[in-house]
């Protein structure tokens, strides 16, 4: 066995973990996953181009959907239609990514663990 180890836990601990952290942790994993499985099933919609393109995502970063008006959509000028998708798409990702940080934050209390 281990030097420092055995019946008496963790150095430093005060003889062991305690049952109340391990129990607190416990929960927090369950509502850290009880968390990720509800953003995972929301969804997230933004637009560019004053409503000319709207893209939305799922909690889990995939894009579902994209509405282009038909008046955006401009033979000569593609680039500006392709430049309003990408704009929107990662405005949808970053509404997203910003509702996972700020849940997460709530649940771990500013913990500081890296999430």
């Amino acid at each position: 066995m281990a030097k420092g180890f055995g019946s008496r836990g963790i150095p430093g601990m005060g003889g062991g973990m305690n049952m109340n952290m391990i129990k607190q942790a416990q929960k927090m994993q369950q509502d850290m996953l009880k968390m990720q499985q509800e953003l995972e099933e929301k969804t997230y919609e933004a637009s560019a181009g004053g409503g000319v393109v709207t893209a939305s995502v799922s909690g889990k970063r995939e894009l579902k959907s994209l509405t282009i008006d038909p008046d955006a959509v401009d033979p000569d000028d593609v680039e500006m239609l392709e430049d309003m998708i990408v704009a929107a798409v990662n405005e949808a990702l970053r509404a997203a990514e910003s509702d996972a940080a700020s849940n997460m934050q709530k649940l771990t209390g500013g913990l500081g663990l890296p999430f």
